[in-house]
């Protein structure tokens, strides 16, 4: 799993973090049962505060995404398949975006700029 954050970006690093570690489990990249790296090792690898990770595991965990336990690490969950009504609007929102030649990294800022309204 490779993360990428943008210390220019208009975002904090932590829901960067998150934001890259869902992209990773819906591409699949990190599958229900492996565990994410420990926050320490993220934290040097990215060369960010070990708290900006534990910030955005805690944000993961009570989305429901991980399961985060001292001294077990960070740990993938199973995702629930989307809802047929929220799959279609998915479904129609990802062409609307396309016809207006919006990019998925707009996309999602978008998504996510609304969703922590």
């Amino acid at each position: 799993m490779l993360i990428t954050i943008d210390s220019q970006a208009s975002d904090p690093i932590y829901t960067q973090i998150v934001r890259e570690i869902r992209r990773a489990i819906v591409r699949g990249e990190v599958k229900a049962g492996e565990r994410l790296p420990a926050a320490r090792v993220l934290a040097d690898s990215l060369d960010v505060n070990m708290h900006t990770v534990l910030r955005a595991y805690t944000e993961l965990r009570e989305a429901g995404e991980i399961d985060l336990r001292r001294g077990r690490g960070a740990v993938v969950l199973a995702r629930e398949r989307l809802d047929a009504e929220v799959a279609a609007a998915l479904n129609r929102l990802l062409e609307v975006a396309k016809r207006k030649r919006v990019s998925l990294s707009e996309l999602h800022q978008a998504i996510d700029e609304r969703g922590n309204r």
